[in-house]
């Protein structure tokens, strides 16, 4: 398959990472493929489409079948090097006769799900196909439809073998996208270990709590700290934003879109790399400061060979391990600094920022703000 274009990302051990097709194109092939058929071709193996970005990528077809009035053909998704959880799941399309005048609609099939609730960029109950996967089979059924002297008055049904298992590794359901996956992509093409389907699935969650009317969001770096939030708040699960490393990508969307009260919740070690100034907490890209942290402590009042131990100690975890000792609020101070910068990248969005520093266990460590302070 043709990957131009494409800025090819480099594994671990310095081999480039190969890019892999989105779950949209995969729909479009075989959707096109499909289309072929019910127009009395032959299904064509490889079938190929044209991506947005003008390359054209050709698709060998898993399972193809047709009877009276409608034709299917299945694509195996290859997401390439990237840990995409719809890797090698089997994407079909079921393409029939449509209403006259009435263009090409779509349905949810087998393992897709639907849109339940408002702030994406579908209508509630609409099947959860994006809008350029739609654009993209509308424009390839389109084209196959006039090739055969037709109108392009089709339906569309999409499926994903096994979606609705898979999609419970996925944020759909706290998106209130309702038994199965999404039909995704805005190139079709996946780069590998992209950040940008996980900033996007923030974006989505920011989205769905405005259209829910929730004044009170949390962004959270894991479950763990997830789970206490949720707890110490009695939030809803439409309320709580993934943003595991993303900081800034959270920051810089409800600063645009903002949510009347924000809470971030985070481990020590990522809160203070937050606290530092840093965007990205993700550790192979940044680690916490120590001699940074020493100095933390040092404002706090320890001892001089207190301080020289954080310097030189080998993780966040033990600096904090050795404030607690001496007494030092180091997590409340961290969780200090870390709301000074979240605030500054906010800048003047009306939002309400608290901060709480959650350890392994889920306990509550540390805090900086309050509901209904600045």
């Amino acid at each position: 398959m043709d990957g131009d274009g494409v800025n090819e990302a480099e594994g671990t051990d310095g081999r480039a990472l190969r890019p892999g097709w989105t779950t949209g194109a995969c729909a479009t092939a075989a959707a096109a493929a499909a289309a072929t058929a019910l127009f009395g071709g032959d299904f064509p193996d490889p079938v190929t489409i044209t991506l947005p970005g003008g390359q054209r990528p050709a698709f060998a077809l898993a399972v193809t079948d047709r009877g009276d009035g409608w034709a299917m053909a299945g694509v195996i998704k290859d997401a390439g090097d990237d840990p995409d959880v719809t890797h090698g799941a089997l994407v079909r399309a079921r393409v029939a006769p449509g209403p006259a005048g009435g263009g090409v609609t779509f349905r949810a099939g087998p393992g897709v799900g639907t849109v339940t609730l408002p702030g994406l960029p579908l209508a509630v109950g609409e099947p959860a196909i994006n809008p350029v996967p739609r654009a993209m089979i509308i424009a390839a059924v389109t084209t196959v439809a006039q090739a055969a002297g037709r109108a392009a008055d089709l339906v569309v049904e999409i499926g994903i073998d096994k979606g609705e298992v898979l999609a419970r590794r996925t944020l759909n359901g706290r998106l209130g996208i309702i038994g199965g996956l999404s039909v995704l992509g805005t190139t079709g093409i996946v780069v590998p270990y992209s950040c940008a389907a996980w900033i996007a699935s923030i974006h989505r969650g920011v989205d769905v709590a405005r259209a829910a009317g929730l004044t009170h969001v949390a962004a959270c770096t894991g479950r763990t700290s997830e789970a206490t939030v949720a707890r110490h708040y009695g939030l809803p699960e439409q309320a709580l934003l993934d943003m595991g490393d993303f900081a800034g990508g959270t920051l810089k969307y409800l600063r645009r879109h903002p949510v009347p009260h924000l809470t971030i919740a985070g481990g020590f070690a990522k809160l203070g790399k937050l606290a530092q100034g840093l965007m990205d907490l993700h550790s192979k890209r940044h680690a916490v400061d120590l001699d940074w942290l020493a100095g933390v402590l040092a404002d706090l009042g320890a001892a001089p060979d207190l301080v020289s131990a954080a310097r030189g100690a080998n993780t966040a975890l033990q600096v904090l391990q050795m404030a607690d000792a001496a007494g030092l609020p180091v997590a409340d101070r961290v969780a200090a600094l870390a709301r000074r910068v979240a605030l500054g990248v906010l800048e003047d969005a009306p939002i309400t920022v608290d901060v709480l520093v959650i350890d392994r266990q889920g306990g509550l460590i540390g805090h900086a703000g309050a509901v209904g302070q600045a």
